[in-house]
Formats: structure tokens, sequence, C-alpha cells
């Protein structure tokens, strides 16, 4: 946990923090520093879940503008819709509605 600091270390740190604070004041001393520890720890969790938050939320929204852009890209590849009834010569608009057949020339 210390990495290289073993025992006789610990043991010689110990015995100067005590010399230094006295036996009255160390406990505090000691009680203090897991607190801060303890909320160092938790802030840094937090941040690491904000991060990884962002994170997928970045990933979804790169998903969903690659569907964005396939469905795009397969409308614009799409062959285009021919109409099914030619439009009425040189503009003439039909009396008729399209479902309608033509009605035959009376007028002989």
């Amino acid at each position: 946990m210390f990495g290289s600091v073993g025992m006789p270390e610990l043991i010689l740190i110990f015995i100067v923090a005590l010399l230094v604070f006295g036996p009255k004041k160390l406990p505090e001393i000691g009680k203090s520093l897991g607190k801060g520890l303890a909320e160092f720890k938790r802030a840094s969790e937090d941040l690491k879940k904000t991060i990884e938050d962002e994170i997928e939320a970045g990933k979804r929204e790169a998903a969903s503008l690659q569907q964005e852009v396939k469905e795009t890209k397969a409308l614009l590849s799409a062959p285009a819709v021919a109409p099914t009834e030619a439009a009425p010569p040189s503009g003439e608009a039909s009396s008729r509605p399209a479902s309608e057949p033509p009605r035959p020339d009376t007028t002989a």
C-alpha cells in the first residue's frame, strides 16, 4: 500500500509525530486526516462517474448521428419514383378526377 515504506519506517514516522504533536493531539490529527482522505476518495469517485457518464452520452449521440447519416444516404441513393399519370398538355387542368375513365366524344 505504501510502496517502499516498510514497517520500521512507519514506526519511526509514528514516533516523530507523537513527539511533535503529543499524545493528546495525535488522535485528532489522525481523525482529520482520515476524514480528509475519505472526502478526497468520494470526490475522485464522483469525478470519475461524471466523466464516464459524459463519455457514454457522447457515444450515444455519435451512434444516433451515424444512424441518421445511414438513413440520409439510403434516401439519397434510392431511385426517384416516376409519376403514375402524365400532366395535362399545355398546362390545361383536367376537370374530372384522375380515377374517372375518359368520356366518349358525343359531338358527331
